[in-house]
């Protein structure tokens, strides 16, 4: 994963549950190339048509509550998200989210800094990000180095493989 994440920007309201991010009447499909055509189907039919890969989703609070199923987290990674900046998440979203690679950023007023279209840089390490647009910079809660890790291994299951391999290899 790169620490940079750069692309357009779309930008949703508030309260945007996990049944708009992938709709429920979607979830027996198990492809992801399957799952990722409906992504953010609930809020916008259109979305995929749109977005490109790298490209930036901006919200407003609660983004991602409601229900607990990972379909959400694995829509948006199966469409190539750069990062998802939000001003606040739904708990269990967020934990699916970094927990499959899905890098999501917690930035106060980001809706206020960030308009549909504009050109967003972001590092996802620091949490500084950049409007190309306006050239404004906004400042985002940084990464905690274990999750960074989390999201540098593409997940947390392909850390904790990485870890046991290590531990293994170290006995050998």
């Amino acid at each position: 994963m790169n620490n940079i994440a750069q692309g357009r920007a779309f930008v949703f309201g508030k309260n945007i549950d996990t049944d708009q991010i992938y709709p429920g009447c979607f979830v027996e499909l198990t492809d992801v190339e399957d799952v990722r055509k409906h992504a953010m189907a609930g809020v916008d039919e259109d979305f995929v048509k749109k977005f490109k890969v790298g490209d930036i989703i901006v919200a407003g609070t609660n983004f991602g509550c409601g229900s607990s199923r990972e379909h959400a987290a694995i829509t948006l990674k199966g469409v190539g998200v750069g990062a998802v900046i939000a001003e606040s998440f739904g708990r269990i979203f967020f934990r699916n989210a970094i927990n499959l690679g899905v890098p999501v950023i917690t930035c106060k007023g980001i809706t206020a800094f960030v308009k549909a279209g504009d050109r967003v840089l972001v590092n996802i390490e620091t949490g500084e990000i950049k409007n190309e647009t306006t050239g404004n910079t906004a400042h985002a809660v940084p990464m905690s180095p274990y999750i960074m890790n989390i999201l540098q291994s593409g997940g947390i299951k392909p850390m904790i493989k990485a870890q046991q391999e290590a531990k293994i290899n170290a006995v050998l």
